[in-house]
């Protein structure tokens, strides 16, 4: 580009030539002020700084460690027969339904895909409980996950209603005559189909009393919203053990899902060589080769660490003061500042742990337990807040760590990119086919997770987060002192079944209620 001065400019322009080759090198001198945000490394612009190790000293003795093979082969022993097993005997006899239905029942879920989950199987037992034809629910979107995954896109439809056809009555969609009974028409008015204020944890005659009326009125009747609407306590067996039912028999999810957590756990067993380029036939048959391989084991690490997480926990994390004012001003928008927690110092929260482990905790966590760098490990997560900077104390630790990127080509993934639930289907299915499944923190992936391996009798790892809480605040304490707390502090956290208290789900808690004496 040319520049025409004016005449009167006659006078040599040093000062601006120095100002325009200062804009020019401006990029280059700092280019994490132009570089867009997805790929913006850690630096004092970013959200948070360079993240270091925050138990240096455990760290260094940890990958200094080694386990000895007596540990390890203890690690890996299945669980032992518990004198428990699935118990659905009341649900799982023919039955006919009553012949006439009071009406159609719409239930409208929102949270994200487990908590989803428990929504179906009590919205099945609410249907059971007022004799109602059960329209599938609709999945609402999740503000935090930005999934609009239909409840086909996730689960097996066909599966779901044929294992259910004894028990409750269920159609995909309203006939036309109900076909207005949309969530947009519950959207722009109080509607008198609408049950709106449907306490938390409600009793089945609440229900009665509530909801059927309006059945028998109008011909239908829509909850909304519905999570956590149903009591776990003072209900018949035969509705406690139809939530079974549905929770670990009828919801299954679609083929393409299936076959893509498949093929992750099959490479997790048998890993491919390192010249060897995964392949997009993901429903292959098995190789001579892979058949005569002996198949490995592995954990399923359960990492839920992103903002959202993170935020609401209030909890200080190490990122320096740009991130605890990032997380602040987060709370601020999404909740109003209205966070539990934030009442509380870090050091009282972590010693109550309501602190989420950290990538680097947990993998301290795991180290102290016995597992080390020969272990295999599947990281189930979405969105790790800190990125690859937050997870590299894990990866150093655990080298062999995957996820669904490393193990499956873009090809195999294109049809859950970009969708949380769905993504969040494959670590749910992957977790189910682990010799161990380990969680960074409470959460309803944690208690699904919990619950359906109780179900089925498989090692899971329930870290003691108070006993973790304390162990980190000091920073005196030696490895061999950690190591020895957390064995002991986790010796029945491995799989020892708990029979489920008052007011305890019965999602996360089985037993009694759906399993019996053997």
């Amino acid at each position: 580009m040319r520049f025409h001065y004016q005449s009167h400019y006659h006078q040599p322009l040093k000062g601006e030539a120095i100002a325009g080759l200062f804009l020019l090198l401006f990029p280059v001198l700092l280019p994490c002020l132009f570089t867009p945000f997805t790929y913006a490394s850690p630096s004092t612009f970013s959200e948070w700084n360079v993240i270091k190790p925050r138990h240096l000293s455990l760290l260094r003795s940890a990958l200094e460690g080694k386990s000895s093979n007596g540990e390890q082969s203890d690690l890996w022993t299945p669980l032992a027969d518990q004198g428990w097993r699935p118990c659905l005997e009341s649900v799982n006899t023919p039955s006919a339904l009553p012949q006439n239905s009071e009406g159609y029942l719409q239930v409208f879920l929102d949270g994200g895909l487990n908590q989803q989950r428990m929504g179906i199987c009590d919205a099945v037992a609410v249907a059971k409980i007022l004799n109602a034809t059960l329209v599938i629910p609709y999945l609402e979107v999740n503000p935090v996950w930005q999934d609009s995954s239909s409840f086909m896109d996730i689960y097996d439809v066909d599966h779901f209603i044929n294992v259910l056809k004894d028990d409750v009555s269920i159609v995909k969609e309203l006939p036309d005559e109900f076909s207005w009974s949309t969530r947009e028409y519950y959207a722009t008015a109080i509607r008198a189909t609408r049950i709106k204020r449907a306490p938390v944890h409600a009793s089945a005659n609440w229900y009665l009393e509530n909801v059927l009326p309006v059945l028998q009125s109008y011909g239908i009747a829509a909850i909304s919203p519905f999570s956590h609407r149903l009591s776990f306590d003072n209900l018949p067996s035969e509705i406690q053990q139809l939530r079974c039912k549905v929770n670990f028999k009828a919801l299954v999810f679609v083929p393409h899902i299936r076959a893509l957590g498949d093929a992750i756990v099959h490479r997790l067993r048998y890993p491919p060589g390192e010249t060897e380029a995964l392949s997009s036939d993901y429903l292959r048959v098995t190789t001579d080769q892979n058949d005569k391989q002996r198949p490995q084991k592995f954990v399923v690490l359960h990492l839920r660490f992103d903002k959202d997480m993170a935020a609401h926990s209030a909890c200080d994390f190490g990122g320096g003061k740009a991130e605890k004012l990032a997380l602040a001003k987060y709370r601020q928008t999404i909740w109003g500042g209205r966070v539990l927690n934030s009442q509380f110092t870090d050091e009282e929260l972590r010693s109550q742990g309501r602190c989420p482990l950290t990538p680097e905790e947990i993998g301290l966590l795991l180290a102290a337990l016995g597992f080390d760098n020969s272990t295999r490990l599947y990281l189930a997560s979405h969105k790790v807040y800190g990125g690859e900077a937050r997870i590299s104390t894990l990866r150093e630790l655990f080298p062999l760590m995957e996820n669904k990127k490393s193990l499956a080509s873009s090809e195999e993934r294109a049809r859950i990119k970009g969708k949380a639930s769905l993504l969040a289907a494959v670590d749910y299915y992957v977790g189910m086919h682990s010799d161990i499944f380990v969680s960074a923190s409470p959460g309803n992936m944690h208690n699904a997770l919990v619950g359906h391996r109780t179900f089925e009798n498989m090692k899971t790892i329930r870290p003691n987060m108070a006993l973790l809480g304390q162990l980190f605040l000091d920073k005196n304490i030696t490895w061999l002192e950690f190591r020895q707390a957390v064995a002991e502090g986790h010796q029945n956290r491995q799989g020892q079944l708990k029979l489920r208290k008052p007011k305890q789900s019965i999602y996360t808690y089985p037993a009694p209620d759906c399993m019996c004496r053997a």
